[in-house]
């Protein structure tokens, strides 16, 4: 007579979850590191120095491993650890505007480029002139221009109404134009939005 059979129905429900946990950790994981170029594009656009922007990076994807559980499945991953990134960021200012910047002027010969290609000092004037922008200004057009958002994820990354993520580039456009040395808004200079302001 045979002896009594384990019941593999039990033990299979009582691996299914573990199974479906590492299977979300591995698509997390996965995601994460899809937007790492992009979130290194979006620090480098912030922080006036690359080691600052790989610094806010490694520290939004810690962030983000460590509170993977208050991540929402099948929501903007992207925008998520955008935000995340954004809030480090400042974060890290208020620390910093403490501190001398640029003591020692690594940020002045990181900017200075060898003239080998004209693509490469376009470039460099780019990043210059985006260096000169408010924060504000600069993050929005880089979040719509570079990071490719629409308007409405900017305004939930940044916490603030869709019509001021639009003053916002729309101001940064301008200023860049003249920066850049293209057109001149009213007297060189874009008119102040009082939107800008709320």
């Amino acid at each position: 007579m045979p002896g009594p059979q384990p019941n593999t129905a039990s033990t299979a429900a009582g691996e299914r979850p573990e199974a479906r946990r590492e299977d979300a950790v591995r698509a997390f994981r996965h995601e994460l590191l899809a937007v790492i170029p992009k979130l290194r594009a979006f620090a480098l656009s912030l922080a006036s120095h690359p080691d600052f922007a790989d610094d806010l990076v490694q520290e939004t994807l810690m962030k983000a491993w460590n509170h993977q559980q208050s991540f929402q499945e099948g929501t903007n991953i992207k925008a998520w650890l955008f935000t995340i990134l954004r809030n480090e960021y400042f974060s890290q200012l208020r620390k910093r505007r403490r501190e001398v910047e640029d003591a020692d002027g690594d940020y002045a010969a990181s900017v200075m480029t060898p003239g080998s290609q004209e693509s490469q000092l376009d470039m460099a004037d780019l990043r210059i002139a985006l260096q000169q922008l408010p924060d504000d200004q600069r993050e929005a057009v880089v979040l719509v221009g570079a990071s490719g958002f629409s308007y409405q994820e900017v305004a939930e990354i940044c916490r603030v109404p869709v019509g001021t993520v639009k003053s916002r580039v729309n101001r940064a456009r301008n200023k860049l134009a003249v920066l850049l040395g293209g057109a001149h808004g009213r007297n060189g200079e874009e008119a102040d939005d009082p939107s800008e302001h709320k």
